[in-house]
């Protein structure tokens, strides 16, 4: 939709924890509850309960759902028969659980959706920046300027066969 500071990872990760939160504020796993009214109802602050959400973040999101025309253009687009679906997510045992990666340069046997989704679907987080919160660095062919950061801070740096052999 556009709003500041928020790119594909954390937009998923905004539209799982809405979706997974009753409107009584307990945590309902894997159930489908939310809607795009949780998220123009939600405070900063529940914003800011979300992985990878902080501050500057949740001001955008409170922000862009308070504006006049995009509201209308919520309203719009539901009146034109676009429908919010919020897709039913199989979480696998977990072996990922609570693991941050990030991609850089291109893999071999995947894309890097494919590899994505696989982390995901084991349990693991995506992040689209490295920070002291990332737990491996996935390092394709010709990465980018996340392996130096990766290794100022001291991120696990793995290679493709690693990568494969972590989520086979």
């Amino acid at each position: 939709m556009g709003i500041r500071h928020i790119g594909e990872e954390t937009a998923i990760d905004l539209a799982n924890y809405l979706s997974s939160v009753s409107e009584d504020g307990d945590e309902m796993k894997f159930h489908r509850l939310g809607s795009i009214d949780k998220l123009k109802k939600a405070a900063k602050e529940e914003s800011e309960k979300i992985s990878d959400v902080g501050p500057k973040m949740a001001e955008s999101i409170y922000n862009w759902f308070r504006l006049k025309q995009n509201q209308k253009l919520i309203e719009e687009l539901i009146s034109a028969g676009v429908e919010i679906i919020n897709p039913k997510i199989k979480i696998d045992k977990g072996k990922l659980k609570g693991k941050t990666f990030v991609l850089t340069g291109s893999l071999e046997s995947m894309t890097r959706n494919q590899a994505k989704e696989r982390i995901r679907l084991l349990g693991g987080n995506v992040s689209e920046s490295v920070s002291k919160m990332t737990d491996y660095l996935v390092v394709g062919e010709n990465p980018g300027s996340k392996l130096g950061q990766a290794k100022r801070l001291g991120v696990r740096i793995i290679d493709e066969k690693e990568f494969l052999e972590l989520i086979r």
